[in-house]
């Protein structure tokens, strides 16, 4: 049996030479509560064994032991004062500020002995608010000011919100750690009021179970029972570690306490599944820093305790561990906001990125049935988010064609005009791509003689992965010449996280638009200075009485000239006409009028 009193003087040793406790420790040693696998009495027994073999300090040491267990976390020079959480200074002033709080009144330890020094007993109090409590049991609706209240026809003593959970757990301690079984000591028993005034009894039970659902154990608590464990009595108390094992060590075996997700997939064992999509990014954009709220609610009337477990370095909740509550009096709900963590190269490669989520009702009471406490089938939260290749913008889908040319060909004026189709393509890199934004166009030559149906989408209307979207294009037949012109089509990823302007399409669009008719007036398949005397001569007549109308409108005209002059030299085609100034149009006629009078000279010969 290890329980032995430390001198003083040892007590300031151990104080000098306490282990720093990182929230990361508080958890108790992974074996401390293997033997812990009954319930109601059975359990009891079983924690009363693992926790009853403490080492004792004295009264007197506890003061400075005090000093250590109740430090206030923001000052290590002070300390946090029960029951008002006023941070005071740590060093013992006679009293004059603070002293040492029974917590479970010392007039009602019954023989006391070793439950006296017991420090999970005691407290660092205000000295006056020491006194006004005096022995007073527990009691009040959790949810208001410390002090003196009424509660159930009896007054009592209220913690305060900020110590009501921990000082339910600490008597909750109490009387598991204190069965008489020891010599100098009672059977610590915790009762309603009615029953209070029985030495070794304490009140009031149910506010305590009220308390304990109500406020879970924070860091101060774990803290402190880790502190006394590593340093002091080498004992822990298993409700600040275990807070489930409560309702079936002092209430009943049959919590009916049934967590689920509002908006999942029920299950008949009480379990439920909820996907929740954080949305899509592009490859190496940032994570979502929004969460999506989820709505957990216990379905029962009975408190519980719920462990939410994230089971890989991806998902996050803004509820985390085992220290989660559902008060008494439910049904009840919690928000839960779920997101993913942004760790190095979660968004390096396309995909959907998956974390999960557990939820587990912790209460191991089976008696209230299918999907009940520890029959109460855990709940999983999937979370989602996918993350694109770019978008890739083309003319074709089976492979990337950046550059697309139409050549219209040589086109008779005034016909009506042709149209070349074609299709703009998002053209997948991977199974999971991002939509299509076309952002702009600029173009550059004879733009004046083309027109197309170019229409910038984005928003709603981006083009998604596979698909296509079709434009069409035509030429001027009303403008002669020939002409091109070169448009560039601007690209970019949808409007996300990581989105990036894609390489341009480039279309290239040229054509001719010649004069129509036939300049060879004497049909011998060459346009030639004998033609234009055939004008000549026919100028000014009606086509009726003369030869000459090249384009067949009725009338021998200039625009007769202008075709055989663009068609001089060559077979009947399709051409487009020349410069129409007096000085180019006079030497065209004089060349052909030399070649006419050399061909006459030869034919006479």
């Amino acid at each position: 049996m290890r329980s032995f009193l430390l001198p003083l003087g040892v007590i300031f040793l151990v104080a000098s030479a306490v282990r720093v406790t990182s929230a990361q420790s508080y958890d108790a040693p992974t074996a401390y509560y293997a033997t812990a696998t009954g319930t109601g009495a059975t359990l009891r027994s079983q924690l009363h064994n693992i926790i009853d073999d403490h080492s004792v300090i004295s009264y007197d040491g506890a003061r400075t032991a005090l000093q250590v267990t109740d430090r206030d976390p923001n000052n290590p020079n002070r300390i946090l004062l029960v029951y008002n959480r006023v941070s005071n200074t740590a060093a013992w002033d006679q009293a004059a500020t603070w002293n040492r709080e029974h917590t479970w009144p010392e007039s009602r330890l019954g023989a006391g002995g070793r439950a006296v020094s017991d420090l999970f007993n005691l407290r660092a109090s205000s000295t006056q608010i020491n006194n006004d409590r005096g022995n007073l049991h527990f009691g009040g609706a959790f949810g208001q000011s410390y002090g003196v209240k009424t509660d159930k026809g009896a007054t009592v003593w209220y913690p305060g919100d900020a110590d009501a959970g921990m000082i339910a757990r600490q008597e909750f301690y109490m009387a598991v750690r204190y069965d008489g079984s020891d010599s100098g000591t009672s059977d610590l028993e915790l009762v309603s009021s009615g029953n209070a005034a029985t030495a070794a009894r304490l009140g009031d039970l149910s506010r305590l179970i009220d308390w304990h659902y109500a406020a879970p154990p924070d860091a101060f608590e774990r803290r402190r029972n880790q502190v006394i464990y590593d340093n002091y009595q080498f004992n822990r108390n298993p409700f600040t570690d275990r807070p489930e094992y409560v309702w079936s060590v002092f209430v009943d075996q049959a919590n009916d306490s049934s967590v689920r997700l509002r908006n999942g997939v029920h299950s008949a064992n009480g379990g439920s599944t909820l996907n929740v999509d954080l949305g899509r990014v592009i490859v190496n954009g940032a994570v979502p820093t929004t969460t999506v709220p989820i709505v957990l609610e216990n379905t029962g009337n009975d408190g519980t305790y719920f462990e939410v477990k994230t089971n890989d370095a991806l998902a996050k909740s803004s509820v985390v561990g085992r220290y989660n509550s559902f008060p008494l009096g439910g049904p009840s709900s919690k928000v839960l906001d779920i997101g993913m963590y942004a760790y190095p190269g979660v968004t390096d490669r396309p995909g959907i990125k998956t974390g999960v989520i557990q939820v587990d009702n912790l209460d191991v009471t089976t008696g209230a049935g299918n999907g009940r406490a520890a029959n109460d089938a855990n709940d999983v939260i999937n979370v989602n988010m996918t993350v694109l290749s770019h978008a890739q913008p083309s003319f074709t889908l089976e492979y990337w064609q950046p550059v697309i040319e139409y050549d219209f060909g040589l086109l008779v004026h005034g016909q009506n005009a042709p149209v070349f189709e074609f299709d703009i393509y998002n053209a997948p890199s991977s199974n999971y791509t991002a939509k299509l934004d076309f952002d702009a166009v600029t173009a550059s030559g004879e733009t004046n003689a083309f027109s197309t149906n170019l229409a910038l989408f984005s928003g709603d209307d981006s083009l998604a992965a596979n698909d296509s979207r079709a434009f069409s294009a035509t030429i001027d037949t009303d403008k002669i010449g020939s002409f091109s012109a070169v448009y560039t089509l601007e690209f970019s990823d949808e409007d996300l996280s990581g989105a990036l302007e894609s390489f341009p399409l480039t279309l290239k669009l040229r054509g001719t638009v010649g004069l129509p008719g036939n300049a060879d007036f004497d049909n011998n398949e060459f346009i030639d200075g004998a033609d234009f005397l055939t004008w000549q001569r026919g100028y000014g007549w009606p086509a009726s009485f003369a030869t000459g109308d090249a384009n067949s409108d009725g009338v021998i005209d200039s625009a007769d000239l202008a075709i055989w002059s663009a068609q001089f030299g060559a077979a009947p085609q399709l051409v487009q006409p020349v410069p129409e100034p007096a000085a180019c149009l006079l030497t065209i006629i004089a060349v052909a009028a030399g070649r006419s009078s050399h061909v006459r000279r030869r034919r006479r010969n």
